[in-house]
């Protein structure tokens, strides 16, 4: 090693003077400097704090938006009281589009007032905390307080913008009940909550695809053919709000097998309820209610796409992998008079997710 290398090599050893390697064939050229640390900049003032106007004028865009904000909570409220869901599917949607946009409006004159009220008048000073152990001791409190009363009359809550503390305040007052009065007006409306246990198949009730509503002949399934099935209704009914309702219980997955590949084509119950090879089974998965739709025609499994619950449509549908704890219920159906396929009743079980009672 050179004498000019082990000089390098003592100065750079010493932090308390700057350092320059100096070029050579074959080593990199590196300095060291040290720097003080700078410290918060300084402060410089807003148009609202050297000019009076500019903060009045601030002041009455944040009230502005406050009073906004109460606006957009009655606007909701006289939206749901005046527009309420007339069962069909416009008027639902009419009606949470009023619904909505009070909220946003109640929201949003609320967030942004907020945000002005900090940038334009709050006070927007840096201060510094020094990083050492805090002690809980009883100047240290005291001080907090102090620190918390100092920024709470810098605010300008108190003592003074009387008119812009009294929209704030009512902004907030008001604001949930944008959300209680539709919440409580809704309660009590229907106790029957036996409805939530059947759908609107009945017994007779044609078998139609989804979403043409074509019922559907025994003769039109092929062996291997997989059906997306709903009740067979009125067009008229099919245009209401009510039918995305009903529509959403009562789908269901219809296959037809090899009467052979059937383990069993019959309920606990011994009764029928396949016909010729043809079963049909809730379309719900009984785990959190995806559709189950996927139909693998070897195996004759129904996957859940969510969380990959499988199912054995050859074994009344029973639980071969995933978090389900129970099989799809089936659909018992048969054929009427003219060869459509038909239900013979409602599902035996409650379809969809699992809960902690269940009745039939």
């Amino acid at each position: 090693m050179s004498e000019n290398q082990n000089e390098n090599q003592n100065d750079l050893g010493d932090t308390s003077a700057d350092v320059t390697v100096p070029p050579e064939t074959g080593t990199a050229v590196g300095s060291v400097e040290r720097f003080q640390d700078p410290g918060v900049p300084e402060h410089k003032k807003r148009l609202t704090d050297t000019d009076p106007r500019a903060a009045k004028r601030a002041e009455r865009t944040v009230t502005l938006l406050f009073v906004l904000s109460i606006l957009g909570t009655i606007g909701s409220i006289v939206a749901y009281v005046m527009v309420p869901p007339d069962g069909t599917t416009a008027g639902v949607r009419l009606s949470t589009l009023l619904l909505g946009l009070g909220l946003a409006v109640s929201l949003l004159g609320i967030g942004i007032a907020g945000i002005h009220w900090a940038k334009a008048l709050m006070g927007d000073h840096e201060y510094v905390q020094e990083r050492h152990t805090l002690a809980t001791q009883a100047e240290d409190r005291e001080a907090a307080v102090n620190d918390l009363n100092e920024g709470l009359a810098d605010s300008g809550v108190v003592g003074r913008r009387g008119m812009l503390k009294g929209a704030f305040f009512g902004s907030l007052a008001l604001f949930p009940l944008a959300i209680a009065v539709p919440l409580i007006g809704s309660v009590g409306g229907d106790w029957n909550i036996s409805k939530f246990k059947h759908t609107m198949w009945k017994r007779g009730m044609r078998l139609a695809i989804d979403p043409s509503g074509r019922p559907i002949k025994a003769t039109d399934v092929t062996v291997g053919s997989v059906f997306h099935v709903v009740p067979e209704t009125t067009e008229a009914f099919r245009e209401t709000h009510e039918w995305i309702t009903e529509k959403s219980k009562a789908v269901v997955l219809m296959v037809r097998l090899n009467p052979e590949d059937l383990l069993t084509d019959q309920s606990p119950e011994g009764e029928d309820w396949s016909y010729e090879g043809i079963v049909a089974y809730s379309k719900i998965c009984t785990h959190v209610g995806c559709p189950v739709a996927l139909y693998e025609q070897q195996t004759h499994h129904l996957l859940c796409p969510c969380h990959q619950s499988t199912f054995d449509i050859a074994d009344s549908a029973k639980v071969v992998f995933g978090p389900a704890n129970r099989r799809l219920p089936q659909l018992p159906i048969t054929v009427d008079s003219e060869g459509y396929l038909v239900a013979q009743h409602d599902f035996a079980e409650p379809i969809g997710p699992s809960f902690w009672e269940r009745l039939k």
